[in-house]
């Protein structure tokens, strides 16, 4: 920079008085000096471009307000395939702004502040509504959730091979294949084509003495219910196979938990429990299983426990087997541990806790009553059906094939109304043609469905 000396609000320590302490506390003359590990050819010798700071909130509020704009406020989404608009309580965001927690990023014991018991409750909330006993900290994502169960269950087995949906959520699916090659090969089961579920017949060709486990999403991608859940997990245990079930969190207020059905593991992304969609953030994967030593011994995240202290009648929390982490064991870890998602841990463990039982039910049941609104009051409108007749959750097919329109030039048409419409399906299941997947949650109303269907009927 010149040598204008500049107080930034935004940034800690950037009084000049407070800047020459610290340099002179490490012995360093100007703040370059930090560098001085970085080569010369790699430094950047020009002013950067950047715009004038902002000094003031006022104005800077304004400004981000406006770059927010551009993303079209106002608009009704029935956008979901994975992430979708869910209603936050104001208290999740409350809880989480507080300092000892939005900034408690690596603490230990001694700056902890409460952070690994909101860890602990997280679990516990969590494994109550999973019916599960144990699960560790998150993963970054719920893909990343799914691949590394499948990988627990191939270091579990011994065995090299898994079974998946081949109609899995696409991005789930890309985590999964990027993650277990090159030694772990993935076997895909079709989906039958009038159902949409998976076809048990072709998913049993599928399985043998080599597989390790057996994925299954319920609800599905395509948001149908498995109705043949606990069959498909007998075929998986039979031949010595671990079933794993990738669930939607904020459908089991009202659906069985995987563990009832006999799954080993249940995984997924938390992002509807109580999270902002951010633009890619505001998600995170989780992993439960039961309270068995050959599960807990090779998950990669950290476990929290309770534990007593040294005074009579007092708890507290820490680590549990810190050596089966790459933190503990480096090389020698089951797999890569890095920055987990902590922040939106705790703020799932505020959101369930607030729910509870009665309020995850209801939400649920206003998901599946507005879901099954939509769905027949946008097949009642011309050149549109329903793909599939099977029980759903949330998410559900329309087929637009008859309507000689494509989903693309739908969802323009749409866009004009300001409405998000489903995601096209037409690329990453072909055989389904001109298909559109669409989400309605609890934050849709029927006069939001009614607007959706009015605009359907001028488009098409």
């Amino acid at each position: 920079m010149s040598g204008k000396k500049i107080v930034f609000p935004y940034i800690p320590n950037s009084v000049p008085d407070v800047k020459r302490q610290m340099l002179k506390a490490v012995k360093a003359k100007h703040e370059m000096d930090l560098y001085e590990e970085i080569p010369e050819r790699l430094r950047v010798k020009r002013r950067l471009r950047l715009p004038k700071p902002i000094l003031d909130e006022s104005s800077l509020r304004r400004h981000v307000e406006g770059i927010l704009q551009r993303n079209g406020s106002g608009y009704l989404s029935f956008l979901g395939a994975g992430c979708a608009e869910h209603f936050v309580p104001a208290v999740c965001d409350e809880i989480n702004g507080r300092g000892e927690f939005l900034t408690a990023y690596g603490a230990a014991s001694y700056a902890d502040h409460g952070k690994w018991q909101a860890y602990f409750e997280y679990c516990s909330l969590m494994g109550e509504l999973l019916d599960m006993d144990i699960l560790s900290l998150p993963l970054y994502d719920g893909g990343q959730a799914a691949a590394t169960s499948l990988r627990m269950a191939s270091r579990m087995t011994g065995r090299k091979e898994v079974v998946v949906p081949r109609a899995l959520n696409p991005e789930v699916g890309l985590v999964i294949k990027n993650y277990l090659k090159p030694d772990i090969t993935i076997n895909e089961a079709e989906y039958d084509r009038k159902t949409g579920t998976l076809d048990l017949k072709k998913l049993r060709s599928k399985i043998s003495s080599k597989t390790a486990a057996v994925l299954i999403e319920n609800p599905t991608y395509l948001g149908l219910l498995e109705a043949d859940a606990a069959e498909i997990g007998r075929m998986a245990r039979s031949a010595g196979a671990e079933f794993i079930v990738y669930t939607d969190p904020i459908s089991l207020g009202v659906l069985s938990p995987p563990a009832k059905y006999g799954a080993t593991f249940a995984c997924g992304d938390f992002q509807p429990l109580g999270l902002h969609l951010n633009t890619g953030g505001g998600q995170g994967g989780f992993i439960a299983t039961h309270d068995d030593m050959r599960y807990i011994s090779q998950f990669k995240e950290e476990l929290y426990g309770i534990t007593p202290t040294i005074e009579p009648g007092e708890y507290g929390f820490d680590d549990v087997l810190y050596n089966r982490t790459a933190y503990g064991s480096r090389e020698k870890g089951n797999e890569y541990t890095g920055t987990a998602n902590g922040l939106w841990a705790i703020t799932v463990a505020v959101y369930l806790s607030l729910m509870g039982p009665k309020g995850m039910q209801d939400t649920g049941r206003t998901i599946m009553q507005m879901s099954q609104y939509a769905a027949k009051r946008l097949s009642t409108v011309k050149g549109v059906r329903l793909r599939f007749q099977g029980p759903f959750f949330k998410e559900f097919v329309l087929d637009f094939n008859r309507s000689g329109k494509s989903v693309a030039a739908i969802n323009r048409a749409l866009l004009k109304e300001r409405i998000i419409g489903g995601k096209d399906l037409s690329k990453e299941l072909p055989e389904l043609g001109q298909s559109s997947l669409y989400c309605v949650t609890e934050m849709r109303t029927q006069a939001d469905i009614d607007r959706l269907a009015g605009a359907m009927e001028e488009v098409l």
